[in-house]
């Protein structure tokens, strides 16, 4: 009865936790998903392993638990906050860009710096396209540890304005239909009503929105439909 007891009581201490974490996450900021710095990686890892030992170890209260995520959430939020006004914090807490790669040559310098082998760079730079190092000027490690490449003038890729082409101002496409539903609001904002776009499907033959998975808006009022193909055959050749 004892052990069924603990198994029930920690059904609600679970969801409380991850009400917790998500809360702490929500207030450090996205940065905290998306792109860990050193730092961030520590935060992330300490509070993860607090919501797991106050979900599950029953010998430790609760509210000790909740406590050290709220510290290390509290300590995230202000270091972020504090890093943004001072240079010198954020430079020694997140840390600062190396140059790896400068005018075509590797610094092996900077290499023993971030402590990675020409084996590692060459991997980077095959993920980022680049399979020979002479199309590579500069290459940056970032403070999070992913690679920016600069190509050399030669191997990149033409513009339209190297080309002098004049071409329309890029904009967002507004979704005035997702799942056979009209986005109303979507559409307000792109200053159409609902009847120009039930008369536009009329034109591209669509009289049932219910068979539009998809429909986009451009800002040269270019309406896009994708149908719904649930049956489609897909052709897969990367099995």
């Amino acid at each position: 009865m004892g052990n069924m007891t603990e198994t029930f009581l920690m059904i609600p201490r679970s969801l409380f936790s991850l009400i917790i974490l998500f809360l702490i996450t929500k207030i450090i900021g996205k940065k905290q998903v998306s792109e860990l710095s050193l730092f961030d990686y520590v935060i992330g890892i300490s509070i993860g392993n607090f919501a797991a030992e106050m979900t599950i170890n029953m010998d430790v209260p609760y509210i000790y638990g909740i406590i050290a995520v709220l510290v290390f959430g509290f300590s995230a939020y202000t270091v972020s906050k504090v890093t943004m006004k001072s240079m010198i914090l954020r430079r020694w807490i997140i840390g600062k860009p190396t140059m790896i790669i400068q005018n075509g040559k590797i610094l092996e310098k900077s290499l023993k710096k971030v402590m990675i082998d020409v084996n590692d760079l060459l991997e980077q730079c095959r993920s980022a396209g680049y399979f020979d190092l002479n199309e590579i000027d500069y290459a940056i490690m970032e403070a999070n540890g992913k690679m920016s490449f600069l190509p050399n003038s030669e191997y990149k890729p033409l513009t339209p304005k190297d080309m002098k082409i004049k071409t329309n101002k890029a904009s967002l496409c507004a979704n005035v239909i997702i799942d056979g539903k009209i986005m109303y609001q979507n559409l307000e904002n792109a200053n159409k009503t609902e009847e120009w776009l039930k008369k536009e499907l009329k034109v591209k033959g669509y009289s049932d929105m219910s068979d539009i998975l998809l429909a986009t808006l451009d800002n040269q009022e270019k309406l896009t439909i994708y149908e719904r193909n649930c049956n489609l055959k897909i052709d897969n050749v990367l099995e």
